[in-house]
């Protein structure tokens, strides 16, 4: 039996269904001019910039969804499936600051910094998937979307989950990660990346974000909506109206992607918060915000789609104890929801910053996650009675073979982030965060980088040099050091 948590009971689901048809075609949703010839095409009425979609429309778009797809690693290998409850993790996204590791003072993230994650995260198994996690502080904003997929695609092997910051950009992306997989074709048929897309709410499909669900659906890689409801200020102050609105934002987007391309994969992702009437602030470390990343991938399994929610995420500054209650806690019911693909790993302050300490503590708590959602399992022919047949009262099972072949399979052994040692009677115990720094450096040091195909790599340096140089920049030497990573807090 696999352990499941919800919050939500069917009839509660069709009613936010229902409303969320209901919005959609009478309120309605903005669109961008580059859409509105797509849906008037389809029979749906767009009048000053506002579709008003059908809901028998709306239906079929989610029905010529894919229920399932893969991600593929370098080696064109599956390794990342979305559909069913499989649940997958990636570190958080787009991050302007890293937590300098020696200062634990936040500061504008850099190219080596950038390396150092995607290095770390690839020897951690507990991520599936690699994230342009960061934003390159030390190269032109103009470069910035492709460059750091570059990093990405050069120093791991694992699928990643990306997005651009431009429908311009977006193409730039698609043509880089062309050339990686062997051509257009070969990446239509084994997705190496998939997409973020976010509407703007309430219900808003700007131009950009238009252009990059047309565009993503008409090549055949995925998309993943990650729609943010932000409750109590653009979205309705209750957890069951904003979901709602998050329904209607994945609905519509769904619509005008499967009008493009029926049948182009997709996900029902989301990033929503509660907005802190106190603060101000957006706590995705908040338990209503986990409850409602769990409802909102709930109404998309019900639609029987593929899933993505933003949580193992903090809120404090500093990797402290509240930071790793609130990650710890959204990474065990992420897991419990079955949700394909939680993002948000390494993340604190709001999500304005990473920390590579976190990431490598969040792993620990996304482990215990794993091992929760593989259940307890009835192993041999009896549970417990065959082995005190063999012990008795004396209940020595150290003895039992039956313990060497199975203590594997029934625990969870934690890294050396986690103490479970005899206390240090020499002097102070190191903290979780000391811990996490050594597991740092262990695991790049014991990375290795694996090489593609020779005319492949050159291929890929021409591409990154021709495209630096329209904007001055004369070129990317940094991505070839095999020391980059190591380079923590260096700059041009």
């Amino acid at each position: 039996m696999r352990p499941k948590f919800a919050l939500l009971d069917t009839p509660l689901i069709e009613r936010i269904l229902a409303e969320a048809f209901q919005l959609i075609n009478d309120l309605g949703v903005r669109v961008a001019p580059y859409v509105e010839d797509l849906l008037r095409a389809a029979g749906i009425t767009v009048k000053d910039g506002v579709a008003h979609i059908p809901e028998p429309l709306a239906r079929t778009a989610l029905q010529s969804v894919p229920r399932e797809f893969h991600l593929y690693d370098r080696n064109g290998r599956p390794a990342v499936h979305y559909g069913g409850s499989d649940v997958h993790f990636d570190p958080g996204s787009s991050c302007l600051n890293i937590l300098d590791p020696e200062t634990q003072q936040p500061r504008p993230a850099m190219t080596p910094d950038l390396v150092r994650l995607v290095e770390v995260a690839e020897m951690l198994p507990q991520f599936a998937a690699q994230s342009t996690a960061m934003v390159c502080n030390d190269v032109p904003p103009e470069i910035g979307d492709w460059y750091r997929l570059l990093l990405v695609l050069w120093y791991s092997e694992k699928p990643v989950v990306t997005g651009a910051f431009s429908a311009h950009s977006l193409r730039t992306l698609i043509d880089l990660l062309a050339i990686e997989s062997g051509g257009r074709g070969a990446l239509r048929q084994r997705p190496r990346a998939i997409f973020d897309v976010c509407p703007s709410p309430p219900l808003n499909w700007s131009e950009f974000a238009s252009q990059n669900l047309v565009d993503l659906a008409r090549a055949g890689i995925p998309a993943e909506i990650v729609s943010m409801p932000l409750a109590g200020a653009t979205a309705p102050v209750t957890l069951a109206g904003s979901v709602v609105q998050h329904a209607a934002e994945c609905i519509s987007g769904i619509t005008i992607h499967q009008l493009a391309q029926p049948g182009a994969p997709i996900v029902w992702g989301a990033a929503p918060a509660i907005f802190d009437m106190r603060s101000g602030k957006t706590p995705m470390g908040a338990i209503e915000t986990a409850m409602l990343d769990v409802a909102c991938a709930e109404v998309g399994k019900y639609l029987g789609l593929p899933t993505h929610a933003y949580m193992v995420a903090g809120d404090g500054r500093v990797v402290d104890a509240q930071g790793e209650m609130e990650s710890g806690m959204s990474a065990m019911l992420g897991a419990l929801a079955g949700i394909n693909m939680i993002s948000g790993a390494g993340m604190l302050d709001f999500l304005a910053c990473h920390s590579i300490e976190k990431l490598v503590i969040d792993a620990e708590a996304i482990a215990s996650a794993q091992r929760l959602i593989e259940g307890i399992e009835p192993r041999g022919e009896s549970l417990a009675t065959a082995m005190f047949a063999q012990t008795g009262l004396a209940g020595d099972f150290l003895k039992l073979k039956e313990t060497r072949a199975l203590f594997r399979q029934e625990q969870h052994f934690p890294s050396s982030v986690v103490d479970r040692g005899l206390p240090n009677m020499n002097g102070p115990t190191a903290g979780i965060l000391e811990r996490a720094k050594q597991r740092v450096e262990e695991l790049l040091s014991t990375y290795e980088r694996h090489t593609l195909a020779p005319e492949l790599e050159e291929e890929m340096i021409a591409f990154a040099e021709r495209e630096a140089q329209k904007c001055g920049l004369e070129s990317l030497t940094a991505i070839l050091d095999p020391d980059c990573g190591r380079q923590v807090g260096v700059t041009k």
